[in-house]
């Protein structure tokens, strides 16, 4: 029902420029992991809303998180609602408490104070948008006095992955595993990471024993469901996106 092609002189299906757009864009936000829900209402509404004689191809469509934003003629708005983005780039406000954060950075790598392993790990979540890579260094030195920390192995595998180095951030995932085996953050994030690694077994693996911790879990189930769905495995597949689209409704 989002497209409507014509049929041609043999039957085929005619498709029109805005038809193909339309399922280019469909194709690309389900990439990016944007729920198959939202991707057809958000693309409904954007073709019904959009004015008569504009083209889909004149909007940029784009994830933003889970959620779709739709730029047109210096306006971002959000397809589902109707209601208008507020942009801003993080990256600009970091900048202004950049050095606020990063004196009170130097301070304590300096030695100018004494912190433990829970200064250095809030130093590093204060750190983060400013400066990642001290971010990493608050880290390893809250790790350093407090191995088991599991908040700080997970952020930093984070940061880790981030910036490209997965076979470290999987580490981290790990380890915080062993200090907290329930600490469902390192378990969702250790299966995006195999994921990213090409380890697709694995990942499943680790999803379910999410969802053993947290029948409740939507993302896990959304990503177990592409997973499965890559493997051939329909039925796990469509069990797991029913489940997905169930919790969904229910948070709605």
């Amino acid at each position: 029902g989002l497209i409507s092609p014509r049929r041609g002189s043999r039957n085929e299906y005619r498709f029109s420029f805005q038809d193909l757009v339309l399922l280019r864009t469909a194709r690309e936000l389900l990439a990016n992991r944007i729920s198959p829900r939202k991707v057809r209402g958000a693309l409904t509404r954007l073709r019904d809303r959009l004015p008569r004689g504009r083209s889909l191809a004149e909007v940029r469509i784009c994830a933003a998180g889970d959620e779709i934003v739709v730029r047109s003629r210096g306006r971002a708005w959000n397809p589902e609602s109707g209601q208008g983005c507020f942009e801003f780039e993080v990256r600009e406000l970091a900048s202004r408490v950049a050095p606020l954060v990063r004196r009170a950075a130097h301070d304590a790598f300096s030695g100018g104070a004494v912190l433990d392993a829970d200064d250095w790990f809030n130093l590093g979540c204060d750190l983060e948008a400013a400066d990642p890579e001290s971010a990493r260094e608050a880290y390893g030195r809250a790790l350093a006095l407090e191995p088991d920390l599991a908040d700080a192995h997970v952020n930093l595998g984070r940061l880790l992955h981030a910036s490209g180095r997965a076979t470290a951030a999987e580490e981290h995932y790990r380890l915080a595993l062993v200090s907290r085996p329930d600490n469902i953050t390192a378990l969702f994030n250790l299966g995006v990471v195999l994921e990213d690694r090409g380890r697709a077994g694995e990942a499943i693996a680790v999803y379910k024993r999410a969802i053993t911790l947290d029948e409740q879990f939507a993302d896990a189930h959304f990503n177990l469901a592409y997973l499965h769905e890559k493997q051939g495995n329909r039925d796990a597949a469509l069990h797991h996106f029913n489940m997905y689209r169930k919790l969904v409704r229910q948070n709605n």
